[in-house]
């Protein structure tokens, strides 16, 4: 078989060992039936007999690393530089990203594609390949602040995405359960889902909700080097993160090196920051509350977004303090104004109403406000809402874009605003929110409305007409998502 995948003899498909347990071993090779006759042969065929292939080497890292729960990697780089990962790792990227600094698109990047990945691939092997400059963008926040963002070079990225793949089957074996964030087959309503489980069946009375100023620019490269160190002894691996870490910044035309942190955009910048905090944080944190906790602890991690859960005050404020000198040590702060220790559980709201103090505070995770709350059988709940802040943010947004469609059909608004909805529904759609997502797809009427107006000075849009308009056009709203213990139940 050549290297675009076609044969130049008969098929002869591999089967699975007939011992399952000793993946470590080749498939056997049975004789196969070739093609039928007049039929072309078929490159999936062969793209799926590369993916097993790719696959089983993976599997073969992760068992290396279940043997020896402390052994250090060394022989890792040809998986990465291996031509059928970059292709893989190519098909994976988003094809309409903006380009990086050399300006190469995902599209012409595909014209040449099998010489372009033979050409990359054998600068990988011999140790010429140069990592590029990331180009600074800023994309808006929420709160009306601006995010930094690295956007790499189109070949930076596949070799990125095929590292990290590499590296994800030996992390994922190491990391710990209560960490989520940019994780195979894990994703933000994982999180919530396990935050709120936790925080209705633990016997949780109080909550820190933890933020770390500028994460991703503050961490620190030589602890970072150290941590992958533990695992990686593969130099060429190691080289390459070193290069991506090094290779500056591209803004205003200027170019400039930075001393910390890793570009947030990258491919690897989120497993790099994983690693960072497993070593920091996850690991750190599993053993204080096994030694120091007499109560009921609970933690979820999703990237930098930290929340966790105490049965006891003084142990949650001894936590906090403890903390925050373990963050300083590795060149971490937690943000003074975005950590805060609260009151919040299943007894929260009697003892507050005792005390005087009005309802018990709430909290924000990953774009949804906690509550405490009560379901119809008096039963303690944890109610999420989406964050109104989100809310605004988003309705600013279609206010902007709408006045740029101001002159498109009817039509082609109400699919572009349909898009928008259910893409709202399918985050925010989680089970007693609805209300939330109801009053959202008003205010977009509404905004629709007021732009159909400005269309013309004689405009003839009434209330009843946009009201047409949004019951043929605009989705009704729809809890997407199961209840969280049904969820963590399956």
């Amino acid at each position: 078989m050549n290297g675009r995948g076609k044969s130049d003899g008969p098929i002869v498909p591999a089967k699975p060992s007939n011992n399952g347990r000793d993946a470590s071993r080749r498939a056997e090779r049975v004789e196969g039936r070739g093609p039928t006759k007049g039929n072309p042969v078929r490159q999936t065929r062969f793209r799926a007999q590369n993916r097993a292939d790719l696959q089983h080497a993976l599997d073969r890292i992760r068992q290396a690393v279940k043997r020896n729960s402390n052994g250090r990697l060394t022989t890792l780089w040809h998986h990465v530089y291996a031509k059928d990962r970059l292709r893989q790792a190519f098909q994976n990227l988003n094809r309409k990203a903006s380009p990086g600094v050399d300006g190469v698109t995902w599209q012409q990047y595909a014209e040449n594609l099998e010489v372009n990945l033979e050409d990359l691939s054998e600068r990988l092997r011999r140790g010429s390949y140069r990592a590029r400059p990331v180009r600074r963008v800023y994309i808006p926040k929420a709160d009306g602040r601006q995010r930094p963002l690295g956007v790499a070079s189109l070949e930076d990225k596949i070799v990125q995405r095929a590292t990290t793949e590499v590296l994800n089957a030996i992390y994922e074996v190491d990391f710990l359960g209560f960490s989520y964030g940019f994780r195979p087959n894990r994703g933000q309503h994982n999180a919530l889902d396990a935050l709120t489980v936790g925080l209705q069946k633990k016997k949780v009375n109080w909550v820190i909700d933890a933020d770390i100023s500028g994460f991703f620019d503050a961490i620190d490269r030589k602890w970072l080097t150290r941590f992958l160190e533990h695992r990686i002894a593969d130099r060429c691996v190691l080289r390459h993160v070193h290069k991506w870490l090094e290779a500056g910044v591209l803004e205003g035309g200027k170019k400039r090196r930075e001393e910390t942190g890793t570009a947030q955009g990258g491919s690897i910048s989120p497993l790099l920051a994983n690693v960072y905090l497993h070593y920091v944080f996850d690991l750190w944190v599993q053993q204080w509350r096994n030694r120091h906790a007499q109560g009921d602890v609970i933690v979820v991690r999703f990237a930098d977004d930290i929340v966790l859960g105490f049965e006891r005050r003084d142990e949650a404020e001894r936590f906090l303090e403890e903390l925050g000198e373990r963050f300083r040590k590795f060149n971490l702060k937690l943000h003074p104004a975005k950590t805060r220790l609260l009151e919040f559980g299943r007894y929260a709201a009697e003892r507050r109403h005792r005390r005087g103090q009005g309802k018990p505070e709430t909290f924000d995770f990953l774009g949804l406000t906690h509550i405490c709350g009560r379901d119809r059988g008096g039963r303690f709940v944890v109610l999420r809402k989406t964050r109104r802040r989100r809310v605004r943010a988003k309705l600013r947004e279609l206010k902007v874009e709408l006045r740029r469609r101001l002159h498109l059909s009817i039509p082609d608004v109400g699919r572009w605003l349909a898009s928008v909805l259910r893409g709202h529904y399918r985050y925010y759609g989680v089970p007693r929110n609805y209300r939330a997502l109801a009053t959202m797809r008003y205010r977009v009427i509404w905004l629709w409305y007021r732009a159909l107006r400005r269309r013309s000075q004689r405009h003839k849009m009434t209330w009843e007409r946009i009201r047409r308009l949004e019951m043929k056009w605009l989705p009704q709203p729809r809890i997407y998502h199961p209840h969280p213990q049904q969820r963590l139940r399956v």
